[in-house]
């Protein structure tokens, strides 16, 4: 990356930082919209509402359910640089719905990690910084030196358990259909974050 890019791209991640917001700003937002029959994002329609609706169950669920296993919080406490995790995502999204809770509830073990979240479609810029094999996909997690702003590594938009079913099935059947969508949010549910814990301790062990 030249030295005109990275400037780019630090201004960028600035801006969307400034428009940003915590986890809790985040779930007040997303029930706000919803009580006027919307969701976040620049398009709006009954499906999408749809599914703002059972993502904010979903994540209810979640806030109130998800645990974290021991040996898993004492390596998110162990971790000792300052780091934020600026999260890309949309309320209609469901392996945003799934992520988000578990991603809040590491970072509220270690207060040297900060967590942001933007939506998707009022940082564009940003969103296309961070493509997943050319697609806007999301959720996308960039973790970045909390005062420098470098990026460090970026992990999303799904648990690499679930990336892996996801390629498999695309293999055998060219693309998901609403079957598989099913069977990924029961994998999700039965799964209760682990996977995502994993990953994302993998990444803090590495700086």
């Amino acid at each position: 990356m030249n030295i005109e890019t990275q400037i780019e791209l630090s201004s960028i991640i600035e801006q969307s930082l400034e428009k940003s917001m915590s986890y809790k700003e985040y779930r007040i937002l997303v029930q706000q919209l919803l009580e006027e029959n919307e969701s976040t994002g620049n398009t709006q329609s009954e499906s999408l509402l749809n599914y703002s609706q059972l993502n904010d169950r979903r994540m209810h669920r979640w806030d109130k359910t998800l645990r974290v296993p021991e040996d898993i919080e004492r390596k998110i406490k162990k971790f000792d640089k300052e780091i934020t995790w600026l999260v890309i995502a949309e309320s209609w999204c469901g392996d945003a719905a799934h992520v988000l809770p578990v991603i809040n509830k590491m970072t509220e073990l270690n207060s040297n990690i900060n967590l942001r979240i933007v939506i998707r479609d009022e940082n564009m810029d940003l969103m296309n910084q961070f493509l997943t094999n050319g697609s806007q996909s999301i959720p996308k997690l960039i973790v970045l030196q909390k005062d420098t702003l470098e990026v460090l590594t970026i992990w999303g938009p799904r648990p690499s358990n679930a990336t892996k079913m996801v390629e498999d099935y695309k293999k055998e059947h060219g693309s998901l259909d609403t079957a598989f969508k099913e069977d990924l949010q029961m994998w999700y549910n039965k799964d209760k974050g682990i996977n995502i814990m994993q990953d994302l301790v993998f990444l803090l062990e590495k700086f």
